[in-house]
């Protein structure tokens, strides 16, 4: 039977190397995300065919094969051993990357040529264009793709299980041993990772209803507290019009 001390031992540190490579991976994939999408953009032809050589080559593989291939092939090639926690991190950040990839270059093909036009005319140089005035209007249209890639990104963080990470399903697995009991241990890692997908899912919704709020977009809120505050002003607006009526 798991014991609070299994919990403690084996679950917590495996719940923060979880958090760990998936922030790592996402900020490696972010960036990545930016510069191939961007690069395929480009007007010279050149640049478009290296960046989507990277995106498609990354796009079909698998995040998994290239874990085992960083930690077993690359100490065979270069004789560098990687930490297998670094693979990790690096294959998920390319490969998730790559997927972000076409989420941007689709967000700044979707902004109107002539805004792209008004600043050519003002002068602006493509850096000039692509940070003042496409990505802050491409922007809004990618926190939701982004939503979706970050949840597979952490789902896909329990593949370092597999390359000894001792990450959350690591943890699992060691307890599963320690305990011989699988169906408590298998339903809490179910829990616990929608517990952090939901997190991040309500986080991803914050920072959505800011970036539209950015470019005048702002969705209106919806719960409990935008329809009290919508009944409170109703109810305010009507009071107005009674005190209208009896001044008259």
């Amino acid at each position: 039977m798991m014991t609070e001390g299994m919990f403690s031992n084996y679950f917590l540190p495996g719940i923060w190397i979880t958090i760990q490579v998936t922030v790592f991976s996402a900020l490696l994939g972010v960036v990545v995300a930016f510069v191939i999408g961007t690069l395929r953009t480009s007007r010279l032809w050149i640049v478009r065919f290296l960046s989507g050589v990277y995106f498609e080559l990354f796009r079909g593989m698998s995040s998994l094969v290239l874990m085992f291939w960083l930690v077993f092939s690359v100490p065979l090639i270069l004789q560098w051993q990687f930490v297998p926690m670094y693979a990790g991190v690096l294959a998920l950040g390319l490969t998730y990357g790559a997927y972000g990839s076409e989420v941007v270059r689709g967000a700044l093909a979707a902004v109107p040529p002539a805004q792209r036009e008004a600043g050519i005319a003002l002068g602006f140089t493509r850096f000039q264009r692509l940070r003042r005035i496409e990505i802050p209007q491409a922007w809004p249209e990618m926190v939701p793709p982004f939503n979706n890639l970050l949840i597979e990104l952490l789902k896909g963080t329990a593949l370092v299980s597999t390359i000894t990470v001792a990450d959350m399903t690591y943890a699992g697995n060691l307890v599963r041993i320690g305990s011989n009991e699988s169906a408590p241990i298998y339903t809490l890692l179910l829990v616990l990772y929608f517990v952090f997908a939901f997190i991040l899912t309500r986080g991803m919704r914050v920072l959505e209803r800011h970036a539209k709020a950015g470019v005048g977009q702002a969705p209106p809120r919806k719960g409990l507290w935008s329809r009290l505050s919508l009944r409170e002003s109703a109810g305010e607006g009507s009071g107005a019009l009674t005190a209208g009526g009896a001044a008259r």
